[in-house]
Protein backbone atom coordinates (compact mmCIF):
# COMPACT_ATOMS: atom_id res chain seq x y z
CA UNK A 1 0.00 0.00 0.00
CA UNK A 2 3.20 2.61 0.91
CA UNK A 3 4.49 1.74 -2.92
CA UNK A 4 0.97 2.72 -4.05
CA UNK A 5 0.39 5.82 -2.01
CA UNK A 6 4.39 7.21 -3.13
CA UNK A 7 3.19 6.71 -6.55
CA UNK A 8 -0.18 8.34 -6.67
CA UNK A 9 0.45 10.88 -4.26
CA UNK A 10 2.35 13.97 -6.46
CA UNK A 11 1.40 16.68 -3.87
CA UNK A 12 3.74 14.44 -1.34
CA UNK A 13 0.60 14.72 1.33
CA UNK A 14 1.62 11.91 3.02
CA UNK A 15 4.28 10.56 5.56
CA UNK A 16 5.11 7.23 6.65
CA UNK A 17 6.46 5.56 9.53
CA UNK A 18 6.74 2.02 9.71
CA UNK A 19 5.29 0.77 13.42
CA UNK A 20 8.69 -0.92 14.35
CA UNK A 21 10.50 2.11 14.23
CA UNK A 22 11.04 4.92 16.89
CA UNK A 23 8.92 7.57 14.87
CA UNK A 24 6.13 4.64 14.85
CA UNK A 25 6.83 3.96 18.42
CA UNK A 26 6.22 7.79 19.61
CA UNK A 27 3.08 8.07 17.42
CA UNK A 28 1.61 4.66 19.11
CA UNK A 29 2.15 6.52 22.55
CA UNK A 30 1.43 10.29 21.84
CA UNK A 31 -1.68 8.98 20.45
CA UNK A 32 -2.68 5.96 23.75
CA UNK A 33 -2.38 2.88 20.57
CA UNK A 34 -1.75 -0.48 21.81
CA UNK A 35 0.57 -2.04 19.32
CA UNK A 36 0.04 -5.72 19.72
CA UNK A 37 -4.09 -4.35 18.85
CA UNK A 38 -3.02 -3.33 15.48
CA UNK A 39 -4.38 -5.49 12.75
CA UNK A 40 -4.37 -2.74 10.17
CA UNK A 41 -3.19 0.53 8.72
CA UNK A 42 -3.32 3.85 10.37
CA UNK A 43 -3.61 6.56 9.21
CA UNK A 44 -3.25 9.85 11.61
CA UNK A 45 -4.98 13.45 10.36
CA UNK A 46 -5.45 16.28 12.16
CA UNK A 47 -4.54 14.99 15.36
CA UNK A 48 -7.28 12.15 15.00
CA UNK A 49 -6.29 8.97 14.48
CA UNK A 50 -8.25 6.51 12.26
CA UNK A 51 -7.95 2.55 11.52
CA UNK A 52 -9.11 -0.13 9.18
CA UNK A 53 -11.86 1.14 6.52
CA UNK A 54 -12.15 4.56 8.06
CA UNK A 55 -8.17 4.96 7.94
CA UNK A 56 -8.53 3.61 4.20
CA UNK A 57 -11.63 5.74 3.25
CA UNK A 58 -9.46 9.14 4.67
CA UNK A 59 -6.40 7.92 2.53
CA UNK A 60 -7.96 7.67 -0.45
CA UNK A 61 -10.03 10.90 -0.35
CA UNK A 62 -6.50 12.83 -0.33
CA UNK A 63 -5.12 10.96 -3.20
CA UNK A 64 -5.59 12.51 -6.47
CA UNK A 65 -9.26 13.24 -7.78
CA UNK A 66 -9.85 10.08 -9.83
CA UNK A 67 -9.39 8.09 -6.33
CA UNK A 68 -12.36 10.01 -4.78
CA UNK A 69 -15.19 7.51 -5.89
CA UNK A 70 -14.20 5.46 -3.39
CA UNK A 71 -16.00 7.82 -0.95
CA UNK A 72 -19.41 6.24 -2.23
CA UNK A 73 -18.60 3.17 0.66
CA UNK A 74 -19.03 5.93 3.75
CA UNK A 75 -22.71 4.96 3.01
CA UNK A 76 -21.86 1.51 4.55
CA UNK A 77 -22.25 1.01 8.33
CA UNK A 78 -18.87 0.71 9.87
CA UNK A 79 -19.39 -2.53 11.11
CA UNK A 80 -19.39 -3.73 7.39
CA UNK A 81 -16.98 -1.54 5.85
CA UNK A 82 -14.26 -2.40 8.15
CA UNK A 83 -15.57 -6.83 7.36
CA UNK A 84 -15.03 -5.90 3.94
CA UNK A 85 -11.39 -4.37 4.86
CA UNK A 86 -10.59 -7.23 6.64
CA UNK A 87 -11.40 -9.62 4.00
CA UNK A 88 -9.31 -7.76 1.90
CA UNK A 89 -6.21 -7.35 4.19
CA UNK A 90 -6.20 -11.30 4.88
CA UNK A 91 -6.35 -11.97 1.38
CA UNK A 92 -3.88 -9.01 -0.32
CA UNK A 93 -1.17 -10.88 -1.09
CA UNK A 94 -3.13 -13.42 -3.09
CA UNK A 95 -5.29 -11.32 -4.83
CA UNK A 96 -2.81 -8.70 -5.54
CA UNK A 97 0.82 -10.42 -5.11
CA UNK A 98 3.76 -10.00 -3.33
CA UNK A 99 6.98 -8.15 -3.57
CA UNK A 100 9.71 -10.54 -2.99
CA UNK A 101 12.31 -7.71 -2.65
CA UNK A 102 11.61 -4.29 -0.88
CA UNK A 103 11.90 -0.94 -3.15
CA UNK A 104 15.67 0.92 -2.32
CA UNK A 105 14.03 4.72 -2.21
CA UNK A 106 15.57 7.59 -3.56
CA UNK A 107 16.42 10.52 -1.63
CA UNK A 108 12.70 12.21 -2.52
CA UNK A 109 10.70 8.92 -0.83
CA UNK A 110 13.68 8.78 1.93
CA UNK A 111 12.09 12.02 2.82
CA UNK A 112 8.91 10.90 3.42
CA UNK A 113 9.22 8.43 5.74
CA UNK A 114 9.32 9.57 9.45
CA UNK A 115 12.63 8.54 11.83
Amino acid sequence: MVNFIIRQDKKNVFLFAPLQSMAGQTLLTHFNIQATQLDSMVVIDDGKVYTKSTAALILWYKLPYYWKWFQIFWILPKSLRDGLYTIIAKNRYKWFGKKEECMVPSPEVKRRFLD
